[in-house]
């Protein structure tokens, strides 16, 4: 019953909208260029996935994306626990990072394409960039509000270096590194079709843009749709694959 009453609550608010969408073209109240009906919608994702045209432009976007962002994670988390080790280092990358946190990472898509060309990688530093600060700067934070009662008690137990990581910093730190890794992932998602509007051949964000000339206003929403439900699933399917992850670290 709870978990039927969870969907249903999920799902309420959606389908209101999708109601009033449909209603709101039927009425003819609002021009189909600017706002389609759902069954123009559908009838263009059918064309797309017929063609493989919509599957040819996820996959572009979700290899840039996930290249990226594991980049950003592995980077983010390593830098993390680096400076929480070290007070010296991070006070002499604390500049640095700061200068490059603070500027965002669409003004440097024209250095990024003079200097690593028009291909993949400028669009896959895009990504690193829009998502590594969220990952690092939580990560960070979760580490260092650590309880110093809790280092105290391991030091008493005569915790190895390893037994601390993997016993105290690690479940200790998880919940604000999940939060970094989320909202990073969302960060790289938005980013990477930030870009691929201005420079791309394919991809999610290439399909909307040339939609838009075009005035195909359909394929637009179809485009934005499914950006919108593979970010959701992604989101889920992280947090479930960190969770078991955690688990690990419990043990």
């Amino acid at each position: 019953m709870k978990l039927t009453l969870k969907w249903f609550e999920l799902a309420l608010l959606p389908t209101l909208v999708l109601i009033l969408w449909a209603l709101a073209a039927m009425w003819g109240s609002v021009s189909p260029i600017l706002l389609p009906a759902p069954s123009a919608v559908i009838d263009s994702a059918c064309g797309l996935i017929a063609s493989g045209e919509l599957w040819h432009h996820i996959v572009s976007s979700a290899k840039r994306t996930l290249s990226g962002f594991a980049l950003a994670a592995v980077f983010g988390i390593l830098l993390a626990f680096l400076f929480s080790q070290s007070a010296r280092a991070k006070n002499l990358g604390y500049i640095l990072i700061e200068a490059m946190r603070v500027t965002p990472p669409l003004a440097l898509i024209p250095l990024l394409i003079l200097w690593l060309g028009i291909e993949e990688a400028p669009k896959i530093a895009i990504v690193f960039l829009s998502s590594f600060f969220p990952i690092y700067l939580n990560a960070l934070t979760a580490i260092e509000s650590i309880e110093h009662k809790l280092k105290e008690v391991a030091k008493i137990l005569q915790f190895s270096r390893w037994e601390m990581f993997r016993l105290l910093t690690v479940p200790a730190a998880l919940p604000g590194i999940l939060t970094g890794l989320r909202v990073g992932f969302g960060y790289s998602w938005r980013a990477l079709v930030g870009a691929e509007l201005i420079a791309a051949s394919t991809g999610l964000g290439f399909m909307i843009s040339e939609a838009g000339e075009f005035s195909k206003t359909s394929v637009v929403f179809v485009g934005i749709l499914t950006i919108v439900v593979i970010g959701v699933l992604a989101d889920l399917l992280l947090s479930f694959l960190i969770k078991r992850f955690a688990k690990y670290f419990a043990m």
